[in-house]
This record gives structure tokens, sequence and C-alpha cells, in this order.
């Protein structure tokens, strides 16, 4: 198993996010977290996966002197809707104006993940769609007064009360709008391991 595979690794989730940490711990990973300041900016010219693509590099990047035996797991999400980004929003009023556009329509989730070795590293990315039924104005209201709506792309959690009631159907996978595709990470630490056993082998 994969746990037993990291226990000679210093495994390291650079992200601050409780949903990400949490993953990690439900996949049985022996991780601790480290965050290192980040200034989020990229060039407009980029579209979609391309973001969020740079955002987890930057991450990664800054993280400048990596041991031999550290893996270093920096990630990013975004919504894409009409062609543009929807980060997190500046407040309750920006998460509503949010809210109201995405409403009966359909977006885009994506979620790329940087591994980093001190030798190696690999960017990759997943890509969910979601459509969102017809939203009351009320039901907006109810869900931004609870306050989750702040600290998440787009403004919504799938995984809290404006999911579970709003959400009409998905294209996907489901952890990806979480903020982590859980099974892509868990196939590239394997296929990451194997490789690095194979160098050691290899005179």
């Amino acid at each position: 198993m994969l746990k037993e595979q990291l226990k000679n690794y210093d495994l390291v989730l650079a992200s601050g996010s409780p949903r990400r940490q949490d993953f990690f711990a439900r996949m049985g990973l022996p991780f601790r977290v480290e965050v290192k300041p980040v200034d989020e900016i990229y060039s407009l010219d980029l579209k979609g996966a391309d973001i969020t693509d740079y955002l987890a590099k930057k991450k990664a990047d800054a993280f400048s002197d990596i041991g031999p035996d550290q893996i270093i797991v920096t990630s990013d999400t975004i919504v894409w809707f009409e062609d543009k980004p929807l980060e997190k929003p500046l407040d309750k009023a920006d998460a509503k104006r949010m809210l109201m556009a995405l409403s009966g329509k359909a977006h885009q989730v994506f979620t790329s993940v940087c591994i980093t070795t001190d030798k190696t590293q690999k960017v990759f990315h997943d890509m969910t769609k979601v459509w969102f039924k017809n939203l009351t104005e009320a039901e907006i209201n109810h869900y931004i007064g609870q306050e989750s709506a702040l600290d998440k792309a787009g403004s919504y959690g799938i995984q809290d009360w404006l999911g579970y009631i709003g959400v009409d159907r998905i294209e996907g996978c489901f952890f990806n709008v979480m903020g982590l595709p859980t099974r892509l990470v868990y196939h590239e630490l394997n296929n990451l391991l194997a490789d690095l056993l194979m160098r050691k082998l290899t005179p």
C-alpha cells in the first residue's frame, strides 16, 4: 500500500485548505502541512487549466531547498465560467453576484496538482463540469449568510448546503470540485515512488 511505501519519505502537503488536508488523511497518507507564501498573480493570457497549472507550479517553486527524501504536493482550483475564472469572492455581495450568474447554467472546475522532488516535477490537472438548477434569491441569500461561501472558488462548496439543494448534475470527479482529484494524486504518487525505487536500484 502507498502508506507503507511513503513511510521513509517526508510527504509535504503545501496547502492550508482543510478539505485537501482531510483528503490526504482519508487516503491514509502520512503527511505534514507546510505552506509557503505565494503571490497568486498570473497572466491574463492564461485560460482554464493553464491558470491552475501555473499556480500549482508557482506554489511548488516557493520551496527552494528540497531534501532528497522530500515530496512536495501543491494544488490550485478555479471555477471557469463563460471564458473567465471565478475565484474566491471579495465579500458577500461578490459571492451573491457569482451565484446569481451560475444559477441555471453549467460551469467547469479545474484543479491542478504539482508533485515535486529534488530531481523531478510533474504537473497534472482534472476538469469537472457542474450544472446548477435555477437558484432562488432566497436560497442564495441563505447560503451566503452562513459565510461558508467566502473561502471557496466560485463562492460555493459542492459539499455544502447549496451543493445538496442546488447542483443538478456533474460530469467528472466529485472530489475534484472540492479541490483535489484524489484518484489522480494517489496514482501519480504511486508512479513517483516506483520511479524513485528504480533510481535507487539502478547503479
